[in-house]
């Protein structure tokens, strides 16, 4: 069976050489900006190897059901996925997405109504099993998937967030994604320290996930984070920060614009600051030539202090990689 993978578009390359040293020179078709199809490794195996880090610049996965010039009528179209099932669901999640401008709706409202009509209820995520409908320049492609192995709970990877007023920076969603999509559980009550802090998006996040945050930064947090007893806005460098600091911390996170070795240095430093066991975020930034062999370095530094749980370009992600580890006890 194909496999359809996602990935940032200016990333398609990468994501295949790390499949193949995965999984041997299997055979791939570019079938969108986007979307490439695999055939060899199951959609099992990929899951497996993207979440423990070792295929980072794929961020969605779905069995290919069908390559399509238009979707067939009702019946039929409900009869395509219903069969690729191992028992007559109740609910199914469908998300569709497209090259084009626009969101791919019509193409969840037609599943939809094919759906109802066999008595399936439908919605955008949050169940079991994912119907995903992807419309290319030359076919609409059918997967049919389960989440578990799909690596998102949106269409293609494209976490969509609301960008409120509240929002003091575009680099929360990062960390936003992270945590929903590695679902990352941060301790109650925690005490957090957020490594290039400023204006402080990181901070705010850690914040609304219960932390106490120690923000490192010498430039300024926004002024919507002023008079939270929660912050304690260090205004120095992180070198001299961890040189005077006596606390130790639950979370670290980094999301400074450094290179990729120089940031995982900066983390090793942390880690003598992190309790046995403590979760760390870190962005590994850094296109360049050659991004994926950059971010092995990366990983390869981390690696001396911490088990990397997981490597993935998010979409939230530009040219970087967000790395989740655990220190080593």
């Amino acid at each position: 069976m194909n496999v359809l993978f996602s990935v940032a578009g200016d990333s398609y390359e990468w994501a295949v050489r790390e499949i193949r040293a995965e999984f041997g020179k299997v055979p791939f078709q570019r079938v969108g900006a986007d979307i490439g199809r695999v055939t060899g490794p199951g959609v099992q195996e990929l899951a497996e190897a993207c979440d423990s880090g070792r295929i980072m610049f794929v961020r969605h996965l779905t069995n290919e059901v069908a390559s399509l010039d238009e979707l067939p009528p009702g019946y039929e179209l409900a009869e395509m996925i219903l069969s690729e099932l191992p028992v007559y669901p109740k609910m199914l999640a469908v998300q569709a997405w497209t090259d084009r401008a626009g969101t791919g709706g019509t193409y969840y409202h037609r599943i939809e109504e094919a759906l109802a009509e066999r008595g399936v209820g439908v919605t955008r995520s949050g169940q079991e099993w994912v119907v995903s409908c992807f419309e290319s320049p030359r076919a609409v492609l059918l997967g049919v998937n389960r989440l578990a192995d799909s690596l998102s709970d949106w269409p293609g990877g494209r976490m969509r967030l609301a960008r409120g007023e509240e929002r003091v920076s575009r680099s929360e969603f990062k960390l936003e994604e992270a945590i929903a999509t590695f679902g990352l559980e941060l301790p109650p009550g925690g005490k957090a320290v957020d490594l290039g802090a400023s204006p402080g998006g990181w901070t705010r996040i850690l914040r609304l996930h219960g932390q106490e945050v120690w923000s490192v930064d010498p430039g300024y947090l926004d002024e919507r984070l002023h008079g939270d007893r929660g912050i304690h806005h260090a205004a120095t460098t992180a070198g001299r920060f961890f040189a005077e600091n006596r606390t130790r911390f639950d979370v670290a996170v980094n999301d400074m614009r450094m290179d990729q070795v120089l940031s995982a240095r900066m983390m090793l430093d942390a880690a003598q600051h992190l309790k046995a066991g403590g979760l760390a975020v870190v962005t590994l930034k850094g296109g360049g030539k050659n991004p994926l062999d950059g971010a092995r370095r990366g990983l390869d530094v981390l690696g001396a202090e911490y088990d990397v749980l997981h490597a993935r370009q998010l979409h939230h992600n530009r040219n970087e990689i967000t790395v989740v580890a655990r220190r080593r006890r």
